[in-house]
């Protein structure tokens, strides 16, 4: 095993999966398996999810921003709330942790309260973002996996890792796909692979990350063995 704790960044469209609605439960379900099997492991997970299914801020462009935000990080809490529920129908114990003070749908989020439920097994799913406006999810997750002490990021996407360019855009054919790149590139060349606040704070914290296809069968269990897969981001 490459790594005892993880903390898994999935985005709210990723839910989604090949359903019309908000939720795809034969995907949510094999999300959960693989989460059930680093379980057994022995491996300790934390998850952060977006909203992206249900609103993003910026869809807001003529509200204002940080009532924009906020409507986005309330999204992510209705996200969590319905992870929760999925891995719990399968055999998962998990606790969710909101960034404010929202007792009536999950524990307000603490480091010490978190890292305590995955010492008990729990899987610990963080909503409401950072609680600040102007800062992703993906910021979200590299604070949390410092936070939680995790040993590597798991940034489930769309795409199986990271390209120099856009692979869909007009010279995608061109596109070539980064086996690993370091934070700092990915800062000084403005590398759109994660938000660049995001990747300052990987630096910051020396902790790795993984980029890599949510939709490739078993994704998540290979990217916790630390198989190579995606991108690996290392914190240099």
């Amino acid at each position: 095993m490459a790594y005892k704790r993880i903390l898994l960044k999935l985005s709210g469209e990723s839910l989604m999966g090949n359903s019309d609605g908000l939720y795809d439960q034969d995907f949510l379900a094999r999300i959960a398996g693989q989460l059930k099997a680093c379980r057994e492991e022995g491996i300790g997970i934390g998850v952060i999810v977006g909203a992206g299914n249900i609103w993003r801020g910026r869809e807001g462009k003529c509200m204002d921003r940080c009532r924009a935000d906020s409507m986005g990080m309330l999204a992510t809490v209705i996200n969590a709330i319905a992870l929760k529920d999925a891995f719990l129908r399968h055999g998962l114990q998990a606790r969710v942790f909101t960034a404010t003070s929202m007792p009536a749908f999950g524990d307000y989020f603490t480091p010490e309260a978190a890292i305590a439920a995955i010492e008990k097994g729990e899987i610990a799913i963080f909503g409401g973002g950072s609680s600040q406006a102007f800062f992703s999810t993906d910021t979200a997750a590299s604070l949390r996996a410092a936070q939680i002490k995790a040993d590597v990021l798991l940034m489930a996407k769309n795409i199986d890792g990271i390209y120099d360019r856009d692979p869909n855009g007009e010279d995608g054919h061109l596109a070539q796909k980064y086996e690993s790149v370091s934070c700092t590139r990915i800062v000084a060349e403005k590398l759109r692979a994660i938000d660049l606040t995001s990747a300052a704070l990987n630096l910051e914290s020396g902790i790795p990350a993984v980029a890599f296809a949510l939709e490739e069968e078993n994704s998540i269990l290979r990217a916790a063995h630390g198989e190579k897969i995606g991108t690996i981001i290392t914190a240099d």
